[in-house]
Formats: C-alpha cells, sequence, structure tokens
C-alpha cells in the first residue's frame, strides 16, 4: 500500500513523517519542493503535483489551509486517483464542499472522507492526535492502520461531512469557552486577586477537575433535568453577583450578561427548582432539536478514556 501525502506544513509535515516511520511507502507533494526534504532524507519519493501522486498512490491523505485549497488539490486529484483508491482530508474544512468533493469523487468510484485532526503541532508530532473522520465506512476500515500512525484517538463518527462539523463544533467551543474564561478572569484580576493564585485556585475547582465536555454528559445529553444537582435558582443568584461585581469594577461582561439573561428566561418559565443546567433547553428551543441520549450510552463512551 503506497501512501500519498500532500501538504507538508507544520501539521502535515508532521503527520507524514510518522506515517513514514509506520513503515508505509510515502509520497509526498507540497507547493515548497523544501518542505518535503526531511521526507526525501526518510525515504519518501517526491511527486511533481497532485495528479502525479494520486496516479502513485492507493490512498492520499491532504494537509490544507482551507476549503478553496482542497477544491484546487481535489481537481487534481480526480484526475489521476483510480477506483478503489481513497482520498482522506485532514483539513479543517466546510462541511457542505466536503460533501460536495465526495460525491463528485464517489460517481469515479473513489470515497473521499473527511478527517480533520485536532492536537496542534505538538500533537501531530507526537502523534497524540484525534482524527474525526466521516465518510465511507469500509474505506475508513480498509486504511485503518494509516490512520492509526498518525493519531492516537482514530474516531468514526458517521457519514462524510460529519467529521468537520465535529471539528468545527470543537473549535468554535474552545475559543467561545476562552472568550468567557478571559472575560471572568480578568474580573477577578481587577478584583484584586493575583491571576496566578487565581488560576490555581480556579483549576482546582469542580470544572477545572474534568474534561470540558464530560459534564455536558450530565444532563444536557440526557435531556435530564431532575432531579437537580444544583438547582437553576441557585446558579443563578451565583451569576447575578459575578456580573453586579463586574458592574462594580467596571468589567465589561458580555458573554456573561448573556448567560444572565439566558438563566432569568428559564426562571421565568418556572424552571427555578430545575438543575442549572436547565437554561441550555432554550438553545434546543431555538435550534428546533430535541436531544436525548441514553445515559447507558453516555456511560460507553466515558468508559472508553
Amino acid at each position: 500500500m503506497k501512501v500519498g501525502f500532500i501538504g507538508l506544513g507544520i501539521m502535515g509535515g508532521a503527520m507524514a513523517l510518522n506515517v513514514r516511520a509506520a513503515g508505509h511507502a510515502l509520497v509526498v507533494h507540497d507547493l515548497r519542493r523544501e518542505a518535503g526534504e526531511p521526507h526525501l532524507k526518510a525515504g519518501a519519493t517526491w511527486a511533481d503535483g497532485a495528479r502525479k501522486l494520486a496516479q502513485q498512490s492507493d490512498v492520499v491523505f491532504t494537509s490544507l489551509p482551507g476549503p478553496r485549497e482542497a477544491e484546487a488539490v481535489g481537481a487534481e486529484l480526480l484526475e489521476g486517483m483510480r477506483p478503489g483508491a481513497a482520498w482522506f482530508d485532514l483539513t479543517t474544512n466546510s462541511p457542505t464542499i466536503v460533501r460536495r468533493l465526495s460525491a463528485r469523487f464517489s460517481e469515479r468510484g473513489i470515497p473521499m472522507l473527511d478527517a480533520p485532526v485536532s492536537g496542534g503541532p505538538r500533537g501531530a508530532k507526537s502523534r497524540k492526535l484525534a482524527l474525526l473522520v466521516g465518510g465511507d465506512r469500509a474505506a475508513f476500515d480498509r486504511f485503518r492502520p494509516v490512520l492509526d500512525a498518525i493519531g492516537d484517538q482514530v474516531i468514526y463518527i458517521g457519514p462524510v461531512g460529519a467529521g468537520s462539523v465535529a471539528k468545527l463544533v470543537h473549535n468554535c467551543a474552545g475559543y467561545a469557552m476562552h472568550a468567557a474564561v478571559a472575560e471572568v478572569f480578568t474580573m477577578g484580576v481587577k478584583a484584586g486577586v493575583d491571576p496566578l493564585e487565581l488560576w490555581s485556585a480556579i483549576r482546582q475547582c469542580s470544572l477545572g477537575r474534568m474534561r470540558s465536555f464530560d459534564r455536558l454528559g450530565n444532563q444536557f445529553l440526557q435531556g435530564k433535568f431532575e432531579p437537580p444537582d444544583f438547582a437553576l435558582k441557585l446558579a443563578h443568584k451565583d451569576v447575578t453577583l459575578a456580573t453586579e461585581l463586574a458592574r462594580e469594577l467596571g468589567v465589561p461582561m458580555r458573554i456573561a450578561n448573556l448567560t444572565h439573561a439566558e438563566m432569568t428566561e428559564a426562571l421565568n418559565r418556572g424552571w427555578g427548582e430545575r438543575d442549572s443546567r436547565s437554561f441550555l433547553l432554550l438553545q434546543e428551543e431555538r435550534a428546533g432539536v430535541e436531544i436525548t441520549v441514553p445515559a447507558a450510552k453516555i456511560q460507553e463512551v466515558l468508559d472508553r478514556g
């Protein structure tokens, strides 16, 4: 099995080296020939263009800046790939574009899967990466050994586009959380608490002691808000006190004030005795979705580690 790899930047370069280190035959291409030097020294071969690389490869991986580049490279790959081969796009891409590309490749008998990665440059070097894969399950299973050479958490999510959706949910959530933490953290510092001591303290509280998304499984995913772990009316009181302190200090709290407004609306619905996360149901209503996952299924995911 010969692996083609296009895009040898900070992320792609490290991932391609891990593919080669796992013993796979490797052919590489990048807009900059010098980016491939470490791979050629490791025993890879060079291809002059995506089309020529595709002609030599049983499976192609791309790690590109974004949707525009993926579409351009995809057009060249389509000219060179043969039925039975597969394309895994590691780019953080648009689900709409991924699905359009997949449909085009499917007409030629070539599965195209989205497999965005999460873990950053350090994870790319150490192979401590999550791969979020959407697309043809048979192709996923067939090329699983190469995926395992790239990351230590290879997760098949569902149909094509599902990987990209999951990656966008993760990244957007992460930056939204950072924005919220920055907001309340500046309030704490302006209130006179040393930044190091404040950080040291909050990382030992309940949220700091668990993985960021684990708490979603307790109430939100199950759609179960009674009996409460912590009542909404008490949580509303805590957020009220925080936003009042921010006003006293002159600290803008856009995200916290929005959260307070959401919790107030939930209180006005008569949900004060329900769990503090019950205000999240307001977003489900606005989005027109209903989320209910059995507790046993949630535990299965948690047990995987």
